[in-house]
C-alpha cells in the first residue's frame, strides 16, 4: 500500500482518488476550495452506488473506500507524507509548473511526482524540480472508474525505476498501463484531438450537420461515442487547450484549431461543463439534443 496525495478534485481528480481508495491505498485529496472537495466526495459515493447497483463492490465497501479518503485544503498539509502524488489540476502550463516546484518543496524526496496531464510536456514539469528522475505522467481516461487505461508518459529524464513502479501501480489497480515518450499529446491525444479537429472542420464547412458527422463515426466505425458528443463531453476549452500545445509544439498547420472551436469556446459554450456546445446537456439528465445553433 502507498500514501497517495491526488491535487485537484475535480472530474478527474475524484475520479483518482476514488480508483486508488477502492484498491486499499489512503488517499489525500487535496484543493484549495473546500465546497469542491465537499462536492467531490458526493460525487465519489453516487459513484460507489453505481459500482453497488452493477455488483463490482459490496455494499460494505463504500464505507471503507469512503474512510481511505481524507480532505485537505492547504497543499503541504495534504502532501508532506505522501508516497506518489497525483496532480489533476487545470490543464494549464504555468500552473502547473509552479504547483511541481511546490510539490518538490513539500514532499520527501523519494516521493513520485505524476501528472494526470493531457498534453503538456512531462520533461518541462519535471524541470520545475529537483527530482525530474521521478517526475512521470499518469494520464488516466474518463470516466476513471471505469475505463481502463492509463497512459505512462516518460519524461526526457525519467528513470527506469520511477516507470516500472508506475506500471506495476496501474497493474494493481486493474487498469492497462501504456508506456509512451513525452511528444506534444502523446499517444491519445495526438491521434484524438486532429480528428474531433476535422469533425469540427466538415461542421464548419458544411459537410453535414452534427448528428449526422457523430452517427457516421458511430455507425461506420464502431466508436461508441461521435466525436462532436466526446468533444462536449471532454470540454471544448480542454480540446481547444490541447490542439493549442499540438500546434505550438509539433508546428503542423494541420494542428491549427477550427474557427468554429474558437470562437464556441470564446462565447462560453463549452459543452457539459456549459450546459451547451455542440448539444444541449441538462443537468442530471442523459437525454441530448443538436444545440439550437446547429439544428436543422
Amino acid at each position: 500500500m502507498v500514501k497517495v496525495a491526488v491535487v485537484g478534485s475535480g472530474t478527474m481528480g475524484n475520479g483518482i482518488a476514488h480508483v486508488f481508495a477502492q484498491f486499499g491505498h489512503n488517499v489525500s485529496l487535496v484543493d484549495i476550495n473546500a465546497k469542491a472537495l465537499e462536492k467531490a466526495m458526493n460525487t465519489i459515493a453516487k459513484n460507489l452506488d453505481r459500482q453497488i447497483a452493477k455488483e463490482k463492490i459490496d455494499p460494505e465497501e463504500k464505507e471503507e473506500i469512503l474512510s481511505r479518503i481524507s480532505t485537505h485544503t492547504e497543499l503541504e498539509s495534504g502532501v508532506h507524507k505522501s508516497d506518489l502524488v497525483v496532480e489533476a489540476a487545470t490543464e494549464n502550463q504555468s500552473i502547473k509548473l509552479d504547483l511541481f516546484k511546490k510539490l518538490d518543496q513539500y514532499c520527501p524526496k523519494e516521493t513520485i511526482l505524476a501528472s494526470n496531464t493531457s498534453s503538456i510536456s512531462i520533461t518541462q514539469i519535471a524541470s520545475a524540480t529537483a527530482r525530474p528522475s521521478k517526475v512521470i505522467g499518469m494520464h488516466f481516461m474518463n470516466p476513471v472508474p471505469v475505463m481502463p487505461l492509463v497512459e505512462v508518459i516518460r519524461g526526457y529524464s525519467t528513470s527506469n525505476e520511477t516507470t516500472h513502479q508506475i506500471m506495476s501501480l496501474s497493474k494493481s489497480l486493474e487498469k492497462t498501463p501504456v508506456e509512451v515518450n513525452d511528444y506534444p499529446g502523446f499517444v491519445s491525444n495526438r491521434i484524438l484531438m486532429p480528428m474531433i479537429n476535422e469533425a469540427i472542420y466538415s461542421l464548419y464547412e458544411g459537410v453535414a450537420g452534427v448528428k449526422e458527422i457523430d452517427t457516421v463515426l458511430k455507425m461506420g466505425m464502431a466508436h461508441p461515442m461521435g466525436p462532436l458528443q466526446l468533444a462536449d463531453f471532454i470540454g471544448l476549452d480542454v480540446c481547444l487547450s490541447i490542439l493549442k500545445v499540438l500546434y505550438e509544439g509539433l508546428g503542423n498547420p494541420k494542428y491549427a484549431p477550427c474557427p468554429l472551436l474558437v470562437n464556441m469556446v470564446a462565447a462560453g459554450h463549452k459543452g457539459v461543463k456549459s450546459g451547451v456546445g455542440f448539444y444541449t446537456h441538462e443537468l442530471g439528465s442523459k437525454e441530448i439534443h443538436v444545440a439550437d445553433r446547429f439544428a436543422k
